[in-house]
């Protein structure tokens, strides 16, 4: 039975060096942020950090370099079967402690799962190898007899993962797997508010023996020291904010050790719809359910949320009565019950966040739809951490030029604000969205395929992404912020310059490039 039924709090335990410790310290409270009741602690003081990494480093990575990518894609699949196994467990902590409403959990329970299978499933054709060549030999003399061959080996040190709030889960699994798949062992640092559910992920995988000792660790409660830890070849993979990245950045551990580094970080994502769409088009009916959507799903705490949604000023008036529309009928408070649509954000330092980010740009913006008309369903205001859902708006095309907080500022809640540009000049609406410096996502909307296929490179240098909705595929495409592990996650500049999944790409950040000079015959006998 979960800690939330229990009257004692559990200190949850940290998994290093092959066994489960608990901290020295009296541990952080994490607390379910509807009933604002206390569920458990976590705490990592006292842990010998440096005999963690060491252990991880050299027998888990040994076990795992060990075997061939088939085999360890058989490891990733097992696993899979084991999180599945537990799956009602993982929802229930989500509930307790994210505040999520089923189809929020779905998001990051199911998600995360999906993408290990996925990568089980990539890794079976990678077969019997422990590297995997690179191009096609390359000559390197008139005689084609001694050629040049890129390989890629797995680094010989470890994956630290310094995860993001918002998808305990998800966050851990997406990053796991291609480093597990490469053969590379992983620590994870989740964030602290919400450890419980990577906590028990990780120790069902641990409890049903699947992976060697060292493959994966866990440490719930301060980083401290982690990135003290680190040697020259290990890597390191944040998810987070621009400030604490700009930390990591310059840890003597990345300027002296040259660590590699993988950051996602803010971004300020966007939603387009193309000129000459008339109002009631499939076109704007498909961006005003997207953008709604975008919004509301786990209460707008995702890093690919819309953020800025931009029409012609011609259709401003039309979209902001649609959006409206559908965000009257979003129902806020305890996940718990059937009615509720949208659950809380994850704690009071959050709501706060987005009550100070909403003041902030509503200096320059007007109110479309206020988050405050909507009345909470089975939770007291004055502890439940929920925030109805908010539209606001630049009225019009000149208000967009001057609004510069919009472009620059990430209010991580539900909000969004939409942003008109000048009737039938594309180039304005691509400079407003290029004010952002850099997003993972943005989405397009129009029912012209020539229109769409050529904005598509006036996006792709500036996103990590671009996802392209006509009505021809409305009822295929998988949604503007789910990200899916066949595609690229990550994005250039503010959003931090990072590349996770895009299928068995991923891979790549858990190898060394090599140039192997030799002669076609020793070429052809390497494994």
């Amino acid at each position: 039975m979960l800690a939330i039924m229990t009257s004692k709090t559990e200190l949850l335990s940290n998994y290093v060096s092959g066994q489960w410790i608990s901290g020295k310290g009296a541990g952080t409270a994490l607390r379910d942020p509807v009933l604002g009741t206390e569920l458990v602690r976590v705490d990592a003081s006292g842990l010998d950090l440096a005999a963690a990494f060491a252990f991880a480093r050299h027998k888990g990575g040994a076990a795992l370099r060990a075997l061939t990518y088939a085999q360890r894609a058989a490891l990733l699949g097992a696993a899979v079967k084991v999180l599945q196994a537990n799956r009602d467990s993982y929802y229930e902590i989500s509930t307790a402690n994210s505040g999520t409403v089923k189809n929020d959990t779905a998001v990051d329970v199911d998600g995360g799962i999906y993408t290990l299978g996925t990568y089980a499933k990539m890794g079976e054709s990678l077969g019997d190898r422990h590297f995997m060549p690179e191009g096609e030999p390359a000559r390197l003399a008139k005689d084609p007899l001694f050629q040049s061959q890129h390989m890629l080996t797995p680094t010989r040190g470890l994956a630290l993962f310094i995860n993001a709030f918002n998808f305990p889960s998800w966050g851990l699994w997406e990053k796991a797997a291609p480093a597990l798949l490469s053969g590379v062992p992983v620590i994870v640092k989740p964030a602290t508010t919400t450890a419980w559910l990577t906590q028990r992920m990780v120790q069902d995988v641990v409890d049903a023996g699947i992976f060697p000792a060292g493959a994966i660790s866990v440490i719930c409660g301060s980083s401290a020291g982690l990135m003290d830890q680190l040697e020259a070849f290990d890597v390191v993979s944040f998810t987070g904010s621009a400030e604490t990245a700009a930390i990591i950045r310059s840890h003597p551990a990345v300027t002296k050790k040259s660590v590699r580094v993988n950051i996602e970080a803010d971004s300020v994502n966007s939603a387009l719809l193309m000129p000459n769409e008339a109002a009631g088009s499939d076109a704007i009916d498909l961006l005003v359910k997207e953008v709604a959507r975008e919004m509301t799903v786990k209460s707008g705490q995702k890093c690919t949320a819309i953020r800025r949604i931009f029409v012609p000023e011609i259709c401003y008036d039309a979209v902001a009565q649609a959006l409206s529309a559908r965000l009257t009928k979003t129902t806020v408070g305890n996940p718990r019950n059937e009615t509720v649509r949208m659950g809380a954000v994850v704690n009071q330092e959050q709501l706060n966040s987005v009550r100070d980010g909403l003041a902030y740009l509503k200096a320059q913006t007007s109110v479309l739809h206020d988050g405050n008309t909507h009345a909470l369903i089975d939770a007291d205001a004055s502890k439940a951490c929920c925030v109805g859902p908010t539209l606001l708006g630049t009225r019009d095309a000149a208000g967009s030029d001057a609004a510069d907080r919009i472009h620059n500022t990430e209010v991580f809640g539900p909000v969004a604000t939409l942003v008109p540009y000048r009737n039938n000049d594309l180039n304005h609406a691509l400079q407003l969205i290029r004010r952002g410096e850099g997003s993972l996502v943005a989405s397009v909307y129009s029912s012209d395929p020539v229109a769409l296929a050529q904005v598509v490179p006036e996006l792709s240098d500036s996103h990590g992404r671009v996802h392209v909705i006509s009505p021809d595929v409305a009822a295929l495409q998988t949604g503007h912020g789910n990200v899916m592990p066949q595609s690229l996650h990550g994005g250039p500049g503010r959003a931090g310059g990072g590349e996770e999944l895009g299928g068995l790409r991923a891979l790549n950040f858990y190898h060394r490039r090599s140039a192997i000079q030799a002669s076609t015959a020793v070429l052809s006998q390497l494994q």
